[in-house]
């Protein structure tokens, strides 16, 4: 069965209201329940539960920053650089023909790839990256985990 009446206008312009009502009905944000999040707890709840299970609560463990021991690091580069200082002021020493240097000592614990060394050198630190001794072992220097 056809209606007769006329088509309500899909836009209505210059109808002050625009087919909404009352002016307050579509002017904030009300029609959506809330701007941003919220309901979160409240009338969007059914929605969290799907989309966002996890929006509530804590999860994992954050240790306090005065436990994490913090990485005081150094680069190849760096070292090289600076052996003939160390060498000087009695920080290293050469033994058989190598340049050992324990780092723990100079207040750095891991030792970074960055760069190239060019002298065989024995280094001692807590931590290593893999290009790095990979480096040292190549100059013909060894890399020496100590623990603290």
């Amino acid at each position: 069965m056809s209606v007769r009446s006329k088509k309500k206008s899909r836009w209505q312009r210059g109808s002050r209201t625009c087919g909404w009502g009352r002016v307050g009905q579509h002017r904030r944000s009300g029609t959506r329940g809330g701007r941003g999040h919220a309901g979160y707890h409240k009338h969007m709840w059914t929605w969290v539960v799907k989309y966002a299970p996890s929006w509530f609560g804590k999860r994992g463990f954050v240790r306090h920053p005065s436990l994490v021991p913090e990485a005081k690091i150094i680069n190849l580069n760096e070292i090289d650089e600076r052996l003939d200082e160390w060498l000087k002021a009695g920080y290293a020493k050469i033994v058989d023909d190598k340049i050992e240097v324990d780092l723990l000592k100079l207040g750095y614990n891991k030792v970074l790839g960055e760069g190239n060394i060019s002298r065989p050198v024995v280094i001692k630190a807590l931590s290593f990256t893999k290009k790095a001794i990979q480096k040292i072992t190549q100059a013909g220097g060894q890399a020496v985990k100590v623990a603290e």
